[in-house]
């Protein structure tokens, strides 16, 4: 059973990692794909040509979900082009990380912009033609970080912390016009993102997992489709940790 057979979901940064396996799996179930991505070019045409081949109306936009005024853009092209945001993803982002003493401004800003600023510019632009068509879900990716905290991510964490009391406030503002707005809180998630933590010796993070591994970006993304569907439909302001069992 496809379970976003028809809907369209927008998925920022989706080029590669967890974006790219949310994309993908949204594609299996049905949706067709808009998606952003910021300088990988040809991974985003690949990754466009792999979702048109699952049979759905797929459309990368270089995009900056940072820019307000890029998000606005998009939010309209995407409704050009596709006829509706059903579903939003919130999931570009970066890391700087290091220690607070060497933190600079700019390196903070930075992460904020990305992180955070790009969930209140897309959620402010989809919310619109949702609360026109009375239905939608919004899915923010946060952190285990944003939960727990983690030496010399300040920043990060910051960011992801903030992704969680932006989410929670945002679904009861738009509950009554049945939109739900949900996070998903992924642990250490193989991707380009946590390579260096494997290089440093996994073992020593594994012990922190009950589960005794790195999580899979197709897990997260199976967490966003739950979140996404039909099946979820009583579900709003919560945070999902898909982190092995860190957060417990």
């Amino acid at each position: 059973m496809k379970l976003l057979e028809n809907k369209v979901a927008l998925v920022t940064g989706a080029s590669r990692g967890i974006g790219e396996a949310i994309a993908l799996k949204f594609a299996e179930h049905g949706a067709n794909i808009a998606f952003t991505y910021l300088s990988s070019e040809e991974k985003a045409k690949i990754l466009e040509g792999k979702l048109s081949g699952m049979g759905v109306k797929a459309k990368g936009y270089k995009s900056d979900a940072g820019d307000f005024k890029a998000a606005e853009l998009l939010a309209n092209e995407v409704i050009k082009d596709f006829g509706a945001i059903d579903i939003c993803v919130n999931n570009a982002g970066i890391s700087k990380d290091n220690l607070l003493l060497r933190l600079t401004p700019e390196q903070w800003d930075d992460v904020m912009q990305a992180n955070l600023k790009s969930v209140y510019n897309l959620t402010r632009q989809v919310m619109r033609p949702m609360m026109k068509a009375r239905a939608g879900s919004i899915i923010n990716l946060s952190s285990i970080v944003g939960v727990k905290g983690n030496s010399g991510q300040s920043a990060y964490a910051a960011s992801k912390a903030g992704i969680i009391g932006f989410t929670k406030s945002i679904a009861q503002e738009i509950g009554s016009r049945n939109i739900r707005c949900n996070a998903i809180a992924p642990g250490f998630i193989e991707t380009d993102m946590t390579h260096y933590l494997k290089d440093g010796g996994a073992e020593k993070w594994f012990e922190k997992i009950p589960l005794g591994r790195f999580g899979k970006p197709e897990e997260v993304a199976n967490a966003a489709l739950f979140l996404a569907s039909d099946l979820s439909l009583y579900v709003t302001g919560q945070v999902i940790s898909v982190c092995g069992g860190m957060n417990t």
